[in-house]
């Protein structure tokens, strides 16, 4: 590998990163518009196609979640670039394989696959933003990355949704577009060359030490996130048709409008981090999802079920930035691969896990879903109070500093 120490990332490696790490939320939404067709075409044949059409949706994010760690250390020792590569050259062929399937079973084994390419992908992309960019100019990138997710997703629902129309199938073959993307992470990207720490440096900085409490409260705030965050799209059409809203229009401009909301925090995001600082932002964005929560819950019409559900989007959507940003701070070049490996799986153990702690905590409580999700709420809510209490303790602290 030659030295690249005297190359600069400019907006061409920003836009190919931004556009790779767009691909892992491709994976679900693309395919969720033909799940009832799946099972139409499978139930007679399999008396549990329900629970395995299901995984076919869920099963790439519980192979993230397990497997990130794993690709952060293979980035860590072999090489971003080159396990970026591979991860989209995986990503295009697994995707649109189940094209070709006709066993539900062999569906869902190369989708618990194709879940393994996302994770690289993810891992890489975030991994190269921490060592392209500092500061400013990497919580650019960061949120970039987050608004082309939601920008992507709603795209590729579409889509998916209107080429299912005529087939369950045709919709996989669009997961063959982002091999169009290979030729550009070959060109553009580079490998950051792994620089000898300048003299003077501290011996954690020479061994490539970090700093473990920063990693784990990130890593605690994204998994507890995201259980907040799922519990909004997974439980708000069940709520929406308890009210008496049975049409699929609404309860989809619904879901539309709360992916929507998610863009409109992370665009927030960047002036609440600068006048509130990382921990008041917490607070504000937990605060803002759990209030939705509530509001979803208690909301006898539907247009007050979509003012919740806005609530809830504009503090999800900050959720990802402002949990990720220090943990990238915290790493260092040689850890960065691992680090985002770890970070990547607890965004996803959230995900996929968010329906079991609703059902858990219904099934505890012995109460219907409902109160589940307002239990929810509130555990957000005080999460929320704490962040508070760490901001107001933390921004003196740093006022005083010279």
């Amino acid at each position: 590998m030659t030295d690249m120490t005297h190359r600069v990332a400019g907006k061409r490696e920003g836009w190919v990163l931004v556009l790779a790490s767009s691909l892992t939320i491709v994976g679900s939404v693309m395919v969720a518009p033909v799940l009832p067709k799946m099972m139409a075409e499978f139930a007679p044949t399999m008396p549990d196609a329900p629970l395995w059409v299901a995984m076919a949706l869920t099963g790439p994010a519980l192979a993230i979640a397990l497997f990130a760690p794993i690709a952060g250390w293979l980035a860590d020792r072999y090489g971003r670039v080159r396990l970026l590569t591979f991860g989209a050259l995986l990503y295009g062929l697994l995707g649109a394989l189940p094209a070709l399937l006709d066993q539900l079973m062999a569906i869902v084994g190369v989708r618990l696959l194709f879940g393994c390419a996302e994770a690289i992908i993810m891992t890489c992309c975030t991994a190269l933003i921490a060592d392209y960019w500092s500061g400013e100019r990497r919580l650019r990138y960061v949120n970039r990355q987050v608004i082309a997710i939601a920008v992507v997703g709603a795209l590729f629902f579409m889509l998916g949704g209107m080429l299912g129309e005529h087939h369950w199938r045709t919709p996989f073959y669009l997961y063959l577009l982002p091999l169009l993307l290979l030729p550009f992470i070959a060109r553009i990207l580079w490998e950051p060359s792994r620089a000898r720490p300048a003299e003077g440096s501290s011996p954690a900085a020479v061994q490539g030490a970090v700093s473990p409490r920063p990693l784990l409260v990130g890593f605690f705030l994204v998994c507890f996130g995201m259980i907040v965050t799922m519990a909004m799209p997974v439980n708000a059409p069940g709520l929406l048709v308890g009210i008496g809203i049975t049409s699929s229009t609404l309860i989809g401009l619904a879901s539309g409008l709360g992916l929507l909301s998610s863009l409109v925090g992370a665009l927030l995001w960047p002036l609440t981090r600068r006048t509130l600082g990382v921990a008041g932002c917490n607070a504000l964005l937990m605060a803002l999802m759990a209030v939705g929560l509530l509001g979803v819950v208690r909301a006898p019409t539907y247009n007050l079920m979509l003012t919740a559900m806005v609530i809830h989007g504009i503090g999800s959507g900050m959720l990802v930035p402002n949990s990720m940003a220090p943990v990238m701070e915290a790493l260092t070049q040689r850890t960065r691969g691992r680090g985002m490996g770890f970070y990547t799986g607890f965004l996803y153990i959230g995900q996929f896990v968010s329906p079991l702690v609703i059902s858990g905590i219904a099934a505890a409580l012995s109460s219907g879903t409902n109160m589940a999700i307002s239990v929810l709420a509130g555990l957000s809510m005080l999460y929320a109070f704490g962040w508070l209490l760490s901001a107001l303790v933390l921004r003196p602290r740093h006022a005083m500093q010279p």
